[in-house]
């Protein structure tokens, strides 16, 4: 028994050291977000030249682009709540961590979750699916769009949505979404898309650095603060669990708690779920008190400052 133990701990270290160096690989690509404008920095040294000219290894773009249709929606807001509780969080390894003594992120008076990535970013592509299906459980998107990570990059044509032009309501909190560019190469960067706010700009020069993240995730792509309790930068899984899926896939995926899919992603969207009961008081009381979630709420990783 022991020794299952140990097995299973160095499988974790093995996925956290992985996804730290895919992350690391990311960051060589972030975005460097200055006052009044979004810039996107390549750093063209080695591999990436190479990622660049042989296209990392294409594979055929998979699922649509465009709008989230129906039966997508329809596969993502009716996740039984017994597969919430049966993936639980045990295999979550990644988390956000606490801010400690900061003023508090809200938007019209409810507090508000902040999203900043990009289309191209396969790590994004992974990490809005938790995001995504937490979200889900404290309100409603319309105008969900779907698309892939660039095919010129690692984890190629990753599946997955899109918050350009998406809409959230909910009467616990706000949520805003923010894609800075497409999956569309122009010159050595991408297209633009959405140009953050100045206040969400400050929020990601603030947060997205030491002390509030360590120092080598800083500036990374996904970022995510939870009403300024609680942040994360980079992706909780491995987007290779994703490749060759369809969107429409990876949403089905999720209703089996078996599946890897859902573990990764469920898991992570429990621990979602948790920081953002912290935010809205416990409501609603029959997501918030759910085992599951009370269980991803010591996931939730220490403040670093």
């Amino acid at each position: 028994m022991a020794r299952r133990v140990e097995q299973k701990a160095a499988a974790r270290q093995r996925i956290a050291a992985q996804l730290a160096a895919q992350q690391a690989a990311e960051r060589r690509r972030r975005l460097l977000l200055a006052v009044g404008a979004v810039v996107l920095v390549v750093v063209i040294v080695g591999g990436l030249v190479t990622i660049r000219l042989v296209g990392g290894g294409k594979k055929t773009a998979t699922g649509p682009t465009g709008a989230a249709d129906s039966a997508l929606m329809t596969a993502l807001t009716s996740i039984p709540e017994s597969t919430f509780s049966a993936v639980g969080s045990a295999g979550v390894t990644v988390a956000p961590s606490a801010i400690n003594n900061a003023p508090a992120l809200t938007d019209n008076g409810k507090p508000k979750v902040l999203y900043i990535g990009a289309e191209y970013c396969p790590f994004c592509a992974a990490e809005r699916w938790p995001v995504t299906v937490a979200l889900m459980r404290f309100g409603t998107f319309s105008g969900l769009g779907t698309t892939h990570s660039a095919a010129a990059d690692i984890h190629p044509n990753t599946p997955t949505l899109s918050f350009h032009g998406a809409t959230y309501t909910s009467q616990y909190l706000a949520f805003t979404g923010v894609e800075t560019t497409t999956n569309e190469p122009e010159g050595n960067s991408y297209k633009a898309l959405d140009t953050p706010t100045a206040a969400d700009q400050q929020t990601l020069q603030t947060y997205d650095n030491p002390p509030y993240v360590d120092k080598d995730s800083a500036g990374s792509i996904p970022f995510i603060d939870l009403g300024n309790k609680f942040v994360g930068s980079g992706a909780t899984y491995d987007p290779d669990l994703l490749a060759g899926k369809t969107q429409q896939q990876v949403a089905d995926a999720l209703k089996d708690p078996s599946s890897p899919i859902a573990k990764a992603v469920i898991g992570s969207a429990n621990v979602y779920t948790a920081a953002i009961c912290k935010l809205t008081n416990n409501q609603p009381a029959n997501v918030c008190s759910s085992a599951a979630v009370t269980a991803a709420a010591g996931k939730l990783g220490a403040a670093k400052a």
